[in-house]
């Protein structure tokens, strides 16, 4: 009967342990989530746009349609300095905008890349600070952001596309390349040598896998690559939006727990949000909504415009196209294919002869043109 007695003893015991172990794991593994929330959680910076703009806008989509404005900030702010050099003093630009547009039911997205140099008609704003900025009839379209932060870069946007920009993203230097870093790198083609000492860029023509640092120098470069101009800059930041989707797309996020987290703590320590995305649970809802988007999903397009009258260093808006292309967004329709035939050719992939060759197209000879125009646009890096 002793002998008896043992057994379930034993059995006892090891249930005991195992029922203990179970617990102990449930505990650390609440303890982490909750630990990985916060810690998240508070890496995030955000700003009251909506507070700061109040009712004064554009209607919001009701088709479930949305916008998003992506600025990418040329501060020499903290890492900043060391990667981009030169200096901007106190204040910092959107040296990118992008106008993101995502469809009624979330499968597809346009980008509309804003010319930094755009001449625009700026309102008047508050700025950070809660002081008042005058507006001005003829300003750069990135002053907005340097003269009244993310809420005026968001109100200029509204007034010059009509749209409502439901969401507001801000990255930086450091920041873009923290996450290129953090996500493996990017890969990118060439066809032409580039060789640029202003950005650091030195790319022979091939294939390369970039890390952040080149990355950014890539996005960057203006003066090593075709025309020199900013039309042309735009093109490669396409290129490499849609590289970054494509690596991201293969990163193993959902099944690399180790690399989920160091993804997510990067980017949300490396972007500024409006206040409705400023939570991990509200960016979660966003990327959620955006998986099914990859490369072959996205339609990229510049903003179509032309010489500045009076200032062959600026460019305006060319209508009837833009006004064609925000009226497109607006209906969630398609781009126009007008506008589509007439961007300018990405530099780092032209053909070796392009240069010698006449345009084929009116479109074509229209994109050059444009490029040429706004060539000595823009003259910090």
């Amino acid at each position: 009967m002793a002998e008896h007695k043992r057994v379930p003893s034993r059995r006892r015991k090891v249930l005991r342990t195992a029922a203990c172990a179970f617990v102990a794991l449930v505990v650390l593994g609440t303890g982490a989530a909750v630990y990985a929330y916060v810690k998240l959680n508070g890496n995030i910076k955000s700003v009251d746009i909506d507070g700061r703009l109040g009712d004064a806008r554009p209607p919001a989509a009701t088709d479930g349609s949305f916008n998003v404005l992506v600025l990418g900030s040329d501060s020499r702010s903290g890492e900043n300095g060391d990667l981009a050099g030169g200096d901007t003093g106190d204040t910092a630009r959107s040296d990118t905008a992008m106008v993101v547009h995502v469809n009624q039911d979330h499968s597809r997205a346009q980008i509309v890349s804003i010319p930094r140099d755009t001449l625009v008609a700026r309102p008047d704003c508050t700025g950070a600070n809660g002081t008042a900025v005058p507006g001005a009839k003829r300003a750069m379209y990135n002053s907005a952001f340097e003269t009244g932060g993310a809420a005026c870069a968001v109100k200029t946007t509204e007034q010059l596309t009509g749209l409502r920009m439901d969401h507001y993203l801000q990255i930086d230097f450091a920041g873009f390349a923290r996450v290129v870093d953090a996500i493996g790198g990017a890969t990118v083609t060439t066809t032409v040598a580039i060789h640029d000492k202003d950005s650091g860029l030195d790319l022979p023509p091939g294939q390369h896998h970039l890390d952040g640092q080149q990355a950014l120098a890539f996005v960057r470069t203006r003066h090593g690559v075709g025309d020199g101009s900013d039309l042309g800059r735009i093109e490669l930041q396409k290129q490499m939006v849609k590289s970054l989707l494509r690596q991201a797309g293969g990163a193993g996020l959902f099944t690399d727990p180790v690399k989920l987290w160091s993804i997510g703590d990067t980017m949300t320590r490396s972007i500024t949000t409006d206040s409705a995305l400023g939570s991990v649970n509200a960016l979660v809802g966003l990327f959620q909504e955006l998986k099914g988007i990859g490369p072959d999903q996205l339609g990229m397009v510049t903003l179509p415009v032309q010489t500045a009258p009076g200032d062959p260093n600026r460019v305006v808006e060319l209508q009837p196209q833009a006004d064609q292309l925000w009226a497109a967004l607006k209906a969630d329709r398609e781009l126009p294919q007008a506008v589509v035939s007439a961007q300018p050719e990405n530099p780092a992939q032209a053909a070796p002869t392009a240069s010698a060759a006449a345009p084929s197209t009116p479109g074509r000879a229209a994109g050059k043109a444009t490029a040429k125009a706004s060539a000595k646009a823009g003259a910090t890096h």
